[in-house]
């Protein structure tokens, strides 16, 4: 019986590919990828020329240029690197499998319901995934997510490397404690480890569960299961319903124009037959800039609307964060919940006229299905009596002509 086996699809340096486009020559000279607008000022991925300058991804962009004075900066594109990992994502669903990804460049899926449809092999299935995202992708298999993904870092294109289930903690025991920042939520832990003189993954596996849960919390022991081969199970992408809307804007628009811009986007959105509709939970604004280069920011709402007023307010002081003329502003759903319908209105003094039109157009239509006693209410009498009967009566409900 074949042991669980995922697979990890590994892009190197992908956001940096995606931004260069066309311009891919680009790589062979010090390149790296510039800070997004408005975030800190920290260098991105970085091309192997730049590396050999001591440029390394997080550096401060002033460190990274004394050290590499000739080194280029690419503007970041979000929007792009979305969009052809989506793509990517799109052709391995398209081998049949259900591919789980956090980051761009980065996907995982397991391999045992696909080996009948390729080959009934492992190979096979690493062959698929190969031939459907190219020639720059790495692949490794393991008996884990964290396993598969050592096994990607070291394998090259077009050749695989496969972690077998019973040595898959040998495998990892040589492994630097950094790989674990693999994974978000251990991103500080690494350097703690280094400093305590934990330097391999082996030695991080020797160490006690009670002791790492003292000093570490959650993050202390999911670093030890990750260490020893276990890992959490795959959670695959929902089906994406790209439901987008983009317009092109005038020269330097601003103020007022961005504000109308944006009111004719969440029109056209809300107008869209894909809503069926839904409210919306999750919303992503977007632009494209006039100097090249893209910025998207995600919305999500404290509670689900398709009310337009309240959608516009809720984005209108993303617009604010804007870092640069743009040339095209787009709004993207991101995700859905199922229809409702917001009966706040009924409760809101604000909104009193409309409360009595809506309450007294449900009256009617009662009354006109089910006789003149259908909607009645219930009126206080004498309220201290000592005898239910006498302390409230039903009455009929009364209707605003």
């Amino acid at each position: 019986m074949c042991s669980l086996m995922v697979i990890c699809a590994l892009v190197p340096r992908f956001p940096l590919v995606a931004a260069l486009g066309d311009r891919r020559t680009l790589l062979t000279r010090p390149v790296a990828l510039a800070p997004e607008p408005g975030a800190g000022q920290f260098v991105g991925d970085v091309a192997p020329a730049a590396e050999a300058f001591g440029v390394v991804i997080g550096m401060r962009v002033g460190e990274a240029l004394a050290r590499c004075p000739e080194l280029i900066l690419v503007p970041p594109d979000p929007e792009g690197v979305r969009a052809i990992w989506n793509c990517a994502l799109d052709r391995l669903e398209g081998i049949g499998a259900e591919p789980e990804s956090d980051r761009p460049g980065e996907a995982y899926f397991a391999a045992d319901g696909l080996r009948g449809i390729h080959g009934g092999a492992l190979d096979g299935v690493l062959a698929a995934a190969g031939g459907v995202l190219g020639r720059g992708v790495r692949l490794g298999a393991g008996p884990s997510r964290f396993s598969a993904y050592a096994a990607a870092r070291r394998s090259r294109p077009r050749r695989p490397e496969v972690v077998a289930a019973r040595g898959v903690q040998a495998y990892l025991a040589s492994l630097p404690v950094s790989v674990l920042r693999a994974r978000p939520e251990l991103a500080d832990l690494p350097q703690i480890l280094e400093r305590l003189g934990i330097a391999t993954l082996g030695e991080l596996s020797d160490l006690s569960a009670p002791a790492l849960a003292e000093r570490f919390g959650h993050p202390g022991l999911l670093a030890l299961d990750l260490a020893r081969g276990r890992d959490t199970p795959l959670v695959p992408r929902r089906p994406l319903e790209p439901v987008l809307e983009r317009l092109d804007l005038p020269e330097a628009a601003s103020g007022q124009q961005l504000e109308r811009a944006l009111e004719l986007l969440v029109a056209r959105l809300l107008a869209r037959p894909e809503r069926r509709g839904r409210t919306l939970r999750a919303l992503a604004l977007s632009a494209r800039f006039v100097e090249g280069g893209t910025w998207r920011i995600r919305t999500t709402l404290r509670e689900a609307s398709a009310d337009g007023a309240r959608l516009r307010l809720a984005l209108v002081t993303r617009l604010g964060e804007l870092p640069a003329p743009a040339d095209s502003l787009g709004l993207e759903v991101e995700a859905f919940v199922p229809p409702a319908h917001d009966q706040r209105r009924l409760l809101d003094d604000r909104f009193g006229r409309d409360r009595s039109r809506r309450v007294g157009e449900a009256v009617q239509q009662a009354r006109q299905a089910a006789g003149d006693s259908a909607a009645l209410r219930v009126l206080d009498l004498d309220p201290d009596s000592r005898v239910p009967e006498r302390r409230s009566m039903l009455a009929p409900y009364p209707v605003d002509p």
